[in-house]
């Protein structure tokens, strides 16, 4: 196809010593251990009976001593993703402004994080709680809401990996493997990683991810306007290729609800993922929760630079069908060919960072709730993080999404149904009950994954009220659903017993 150039010796050299170092560096990573908590341990979390002990904590949790610094990487590390250095480019690539749905919902989720997550910090600290599913069972004491909202992290994570596997296929396809070759080997790398590492690895290696996306990026806005006329120029360009509706406005009327009800429902459901909450319990104090949510709009700023990369591919004159491989495509024609290898590295390990810590909180999940308690341990956690993956290759290879950041989102329909018990049941003084919020569970979870079957994978569903008619966010839509049921039965059906409540 026009404007689509090819990779040489030289970029895939540069990427495999990059990606390789990375993936070596992450298998060592017992030796660096000082180094997380700036050399001082902090004080071990409670021991809970029966919950796989210090030494899955240890691999699971790094032994919840990460301090400000090594969090603000691993938490920004597991959130921007191959969904910001791949998907959300694609997105723009293919239907302009709306892709930016991305910027708003990074910073609705900051004071979330803010307000909420420090709660959630003590709860677990105090109860040496691993999951969510773990302050659900002690704070409501059902076996079967903790069984719910177990297994809704444990599905909705993997189309997430998913995308990951996707971003990391994309750039060994750009250096010129074919058939299954590239993801074969993106799941083999994060396969090794995550077996080898622990949290330990993503926590390390989130340093180097960061700072090469960093360098990537930085070189990308700034050499690449110069190479292609400046900013002014590209988006009169960009105008031109994605139609806009008049003069004043750059998206249709019709996208301007999708837009905002995605950005909404991205948030409140970004830090329910397993592996999002799992960088926030690894923390030492709530202190340090704090601090991190104050730092992380940072990301923001590189978020929102990577997205124009999608405009910078049309006005380059690449001229694709396969949107995730706009930015491969895009480095490879305007970069030397050492530059693209370092830049397919960074993206690379951009995606083996947070699908290594996404397969981790998934595994928590299985040996902490789900698994018999007599199975806890370090190699069952591994081998149940494996399980996880192959979960996530099967998402790849069976689930026909048009866009990769589908997955995403429609990962984000299965966890933002345990936002009722994780969020609203431990943070306010609101008594729902636990039949109410599992009856609210069935009831969402079945009413969004309805709509996105029969939408085709699409992550908004036509909401018609009398002679209204808007798109709207599939997941927003079953929350919505799930809190008014959970509300009514909580009414109906009141806890017989007073729960402990979760100050």
């Amino acid at each position: 196809m026009n404007g689509i150039p090819a990779a040489d010796t030289i970029a895939l050299v540069v990427f495999v010593l990059f990606f390789g170092l990375t993936i070596v560096a992450g298998s060592t990573v017992s030796h660096w251990k000082g180094w997380f908590s700036g050399g001082k341990k902090a004080p071990p979390a409670p021991h809970v009976e029966g919950h796989g002990g210090h030494g899955t904590e240890e691999w699971g949790l790094g032994g919840r001593e990460f301090g400000a610094w090594v969090t603000w990487f691993l938490v920004g590390g597991d959130f921007y993703t191959a969904y910001t250095v791949i998907a959300v480019p694609a997105l723009v690539y293919a239907v302009g402004a709306y892709g930016f749905f991305a910027l708003p919902y990074t910073i609705i989720v900051y004071p979330f994080i803010f307000i909420v997550m420090p709660k959630l910090w003590k709860i677990a600290n105090d109860g040496g709680h691993a999951t969510a599913a773990d302050m659900i069972r002690a704070r409501f004491g059902s076996r079967t809401l903790e069984l719910a909202v177990a297994f809704s992290g444990l599905i909705a994570v993997m189309p997430y990996i998913a995308l990951q596997l996707i971003g990391i296929r994309t750039v060994v396809q750009a250096l010129g493997f074919s058939g299954e070759i590239p993801l074969v080997i993106a799941f083999v790398s994060l396969a090794a990683y995550t077996w080898l590492g622990g949290l330990h690895a993503p926590a390390l290696t989130a340093f180097i991810k960061d700072i090469m996306i960093y360098i990537a990026v930085i070189a990308a806005v700034t050499l690449i306007p110069i190479k292609l006329g400046g900013y002014g120029h590209m988006f009169d360009v960009m105008n031109s290729v994605v139609a806009m509706p008049d003069g004043d406005h750059v998206m249709k009327a019709s996208q301007l609800m999708p837009y905002a009800t995605l950005a909404l429902s991205s948030a409140l459901a970004a830090f329910l993922y397993p592996h999002t909450l799992t960088g926030i319990l690894a923390a030492k104090s709530a202190d340090t929760v704090k601090q991190n949510a104050v730092y992380l709009p940072i990301y923001t700023i590189v978020l929102g630079l990577i997205a124009l990369l999608g405009m910078m591919a049309h006005v380059a004159g690449i001229d694709t069908t396969v949107s995730s491989m706009v930015v491969p495509y895009l480095f490879l024609k305007l970069f030397p060919d050492w530059f693209a290898g370092f830049a397919f590295a960074a993206i690379a390990v951009g995606a083996l960072v947070p699908a290594a810590v996404m397969a981790i909180g998934a595994a928590n999940l299985l040996t902490n709730n789900i698994l018999p308690k007599s199975y806890a341990g370090v190699t069952t956690s591994r081998i149940a993080a494996f399980g996880v993956k192959l979960g996530a290759l099967l998402c790849v290879m069976f689930l026909n999404a048009k866009f990769a950041i589908d997955l995403q989102l429609l990962g984000g329909v299965i966890i933002l149904q345990t936002f009722p018990a994780l969020i609203l049941g431990l943070t306010t003084r609101f008594r729902f009950s636990s039949t109410g919020m599992l009856a609210g569970w069935v009831v969402g979870t079945v009413v969004g994954l309805g709509m996105c079957w029969s939408d085709g994978l699409k992550p908004v569903h036509t909401l018609a009220i009398g002679g209204w008619s808007e798109l709207v966010s599939t997941g927003l839509i079953a929350l919505v659903v799930n809190i008014i049921v959970a509300g009514v039965v909580s009414v109906i059906v009141p806890n017989r017993s007073v729960a402990v409540a979760a100050e």
